[in-house]
């Protein structure tokens, strides 16, 4: 398989990227470059960046994540790129057990395992998956790991915490839509990739281990906002009138309770100002019928991610939250 280049979008923590990019000096796989790219950082980060080795690229101003990791791609000259997290942490053959699934033309991107940082013996997730409501779960996110979580298979949407991914993908779909500017963008990203034919592939051998929105704080009253508004951009941007006609109760259900799991996050301002945010997207994105997903490739698409969200809650014990969603829905 072709060389790899590694992108790092980042913002201030300097101690992180100090982390991580020590961790991708005692990868087994050789990388041809490492890119930090720099969202404005004060911090003294860029500098850090290239004593340690990386090339850095310097935005003039917090662009968001999405912005970032297209400002890399268009850098990036090798066949693949994998992107990470500042804040993520990397066992020794994690490249080397992404690379070479590879070797096979049908796999357009590999993800492995995320553990979580603080709590031992936990996940902290492996794959997104998608609901017809617009509601993601990182597959695995909070469980114990265990065998459901250490098999291979095929998936619809890899986390940008960690992947790699052929950089051609990214001329046949299309970059990260940067009107999300933070959050769903990867998910986004993999229902163009399903919507195309394009799949991956989940590698549970390839192991990183995830802090958790380090940067702007988990389950911070900006990240349900950002999630909130591109909850809505998804469903503008992908879903043909017609099924959000025939998908609207579940839509209806699906947000109002992620409502109230922002509620007990004391969070409900946030979710509230975050979809206004993105009704103000609507009309808008709505216009851009060019956008929007053939009807009975999108069922498909969304249906076959409830069927395994459903399966994967079944054997590891239902989160309060989906166990309402499907006895409603």
């Amino acid at each position: 398989m072709g060389g790899v280049t590694v992108v790092i979008p980042h913002w201030n923590r300097h101690e992180l990227l100090a982390s991580v990019l020590a961790d991708l000096r005692a990868q087994t796989y050789p990388i041809d470059e490492v890119l930090v790219v720099d969202n404005g950082s004060t911090d003294g980060s860029p500098e850090l960046a290239q004593a340690l080795g990386a090339r850095v690229v310097r935005l003039p101003s917090n662009r968001g994540f999405a912005a970032a990791v297209n400002q890399g791609i268009d850098e990036c000259r090798s066949e693949l790129v994998a992107i990470l997290n500042n804040d993520v942490s990397l066992s020794p053959e994690w490249l080397h057990r992404l690379v070479q699934p590879l070797d096979d033309p049908a796999i357009s991107f590999t993800t492995g395992k995320l553990l979580n940082t603080n709590h031992k013996g936990y996940l902290d997730g492996t794959f997104d998956l998608l609901s017809r409501a617009g509601c993601a779960w990182r597959a695995g996110n909070a469980r114990s790991d265990g065998a459901p979580w250490s098999t291979p298979r095929r998936i619809f949407s890899a986390p940008l915490t960690a992947s790699l991914f052929r950089v051609e993908l990214f001329r046949a779909v299309g970059k990260l839509d940067e009107r999300y500017i933070s959050y769903m963008e990867d998910v986004d990203l993999g229902l163009r990739c399903a919507l195309n034919g394009r799949s991956g592939l989940y590698v549970p051998d390839a192991i990183a281990w995830h802090a958790g929105s380090a940067t702007l704080g988990s389950r911070s009253p900006e990240v349900v906002r950002l999630i909130a508004r591109n909850q809505v951009l998804l469903a503008a941007k992908h879903y043909p009138g017609k099924l959000v006609v025939r998908w609207f109760w579940a839509i209806l259900v699906g947000q109002l309770l992620w409502g109230v799991v922002a509620l007990r996050h004391r969070a409900l301002l946030a979710f509230l100002r975050g979809k206004m945010a993105g009704l103000a997207f609507w009309i808008p994105m709505r216009r851009q019928s060019s956008t929007r997903a053939d009807p009975l490739r999108l069922r498909e698409v969304l249906e076959a991610n409830e069927r395994n969200i459903r399966e994967l809650q079944r054997q590891t014990g239902f989160d309060l939250y989906w166990r309402i969603y499907f006895r409603l829905t």
